[in-house]
């Protein structure tokens, strides 16, 4: 045992060494002030995980928010609340800044929402072990604001926020955004207009993976007619909505499937002699009988891409699936509605990434790459993406996220709010 401890002793002497000397002074401050302030880090994220502030909690979304706002108060950022209209039915979103002049404009995204609404399971902060805590959204993504606020706490305490000029976005209702998009997300993109750089703080792939880019999400609506008879005559007289329906999504299925990013996803499918459709909550009252050809049906479901050359393309391949060769006594109609745009692949986002991965090998954690976009969903950076360079994915590691049980890995949380605060200091040096 005594070799084990010596051993592990000279390792962490070599360690800190080998990156120690990589650092400037200033840079083995914010390091040191980090792990300074993370027993306060730690309860402040247990004190957010127990709020419930599930996307249609509005005032458990505040109540996060007023929380979030003091600690950047404390730290001299101003703060303001961006109200939405009451149709909206979502709380709103924190906004924390700070304006000056030196090295490059930063915009940080968070969001102060998660999927758990006051009617599901309570799962409150639980230490699960040393290494692994659990608890609604300690992931997704409330320990990410927590990488966000401890970074800055860190370089605050290190005297070195003076005249940068840093806009901290957390938005209220990411997980379930409020419509329409084009006013939920108004103020958050003119606001990061105003930026060089955008940082979201989704959860992280570990500490050698960042997003470089995200798929976005759309919707489309698939609706079929048919003659209605006797189902007798249904291979000679026509063959109904449902069988055409069928067709036309296992032909997407066919001649879409195989291309890298591209995946649409038939989320409900009815049909009969009656279908009355609810789109908005995707809800249906259906009546058929099996003696009768079906006359109606309707699919609805999501495409999600990686480029809007991609989403125009697969549209297209859709539409013609749709509307032509149609099975007898049918016709088809497909309709597409805009969600959330990709975050594209660009060469300003990999500089950022290259910036990043020379800030962790500095720290000892070795080089970052860029992720696979196709193991991500749709995020608030991609309201911004076509406007300035941005990186996702430099919250918490974890698992679990959106389903009960998700958990944060406590060994590296610290490690990444270490990076994050190396990453803001150097672009804003």
């Amino acid at each position: 045992m005594g070799k084990l401890i010596f051993f592990l002793l000279l390792f962490t002497t070599l360690y800190s060494q080998s990156y120690g000397q990589k650092l400037t002074p200033e840079e083995k401050r914010i390091v040191d002030n980090v792990e300074k302030g993370m027993p306060q880090t730690l309860q402040l994220l247990e004190e957010l995980v127990n709020i419930n502030s599930g996307t249609l909690n509005v005032e458990g979304v505040k109540k996060v928010g007023d929380v979030l706002g003091k600690q950047f108060e404390n730290i001299g950022f101003e703060t303001t609340w961006i109200s939405l209209p009451d149709s909206l039915k979502r709380a709103g979103h924190l906004v924390a800044f700070k304006k000056g002049n030196k090295g490059k404009k930063l915009f940080l995204i968070g969001h102060l929402d998660t999927v758990f609404e006051p009617d599901m399971p309570a799962n409150p902060y639980t230490k699960l072990n040393d290494s692994t805590a659990t608890g609604q959204g300690v992931n997704d993504m409330k320990g990410g604001d927590l990488v966000i606020l401890g970074a800055l706490k860190a370089l605050e305490s290190a005297g070195l926020l003076k005249d940068v000029s840093i806009t901290a976005y957390f938005t209220g209702d990411e997980e379930k955004t409020g419509v329409p998009i084009y006013v939920s997300r108004a103020d958050f993109v003119e606001r990061a207009k105003q930026c060089d750089v955008a940082l979201a703080f989704e959860g992280a792939q570990g500490l050698n993976t960042v997003a470089t880019a995200r798929r976005g999400a759309s919707g489309w609506k698939l609706k079929v007619s048919g003659k209605q008879a006797h189902s007798g005559g249904i291979f000679s007289n026509g063959y109904g909505a449902i069988y055409e329906a069928a067709r036309i999504v296992n032909t997407f299925r066919e001649e879409l499937s195989k291309e890298q990013y591209l995946t649409f996803n038939p989320g409900i499918f009815i049909g009969g002699s009656e279908v009355l459709y609810d789109s908005a909550n995707i809800r249906a009252d259906v009546s058929g009988k099996t003696n009768i050809i079906s006359p109606s049906a309707i699919v609805q479901g999501d495409l999600r891409f990686l480029t809007d050359k991609q989403k125009e393309a697969a549209r297209a391949k859709m539409r013609t699936i749709a509307t032509t060769n149609n099975l007898a006594g049918t016709s088809a109609e497909i309709a597409f509605t805009d969600n959330i745009p990709g975050m594209e692949p660009t060469e300003g986002n990999n500089r950022l990434r290259e910036v990043l991965s020379k800030v962790n090998i500095d720290l000892g954690f070795g080089p970052v790459k860029a992720g696979n976009p196709g193991s991500r969903g749709a995020g608030d950076i991609s309201y911004i993406a076509k406007y300035i360079d941005c990186l996702d994915g430099l919250g918490v590691s974890g698992k679990g996220a959106h389903a009960p049980g998700e958990t944060i890995d406590l060994v590296q949380f610290p490690k990444l709010i270490q990076r994050a605060a190396l990453f803001i200091y150097r672009l804003t040096k």
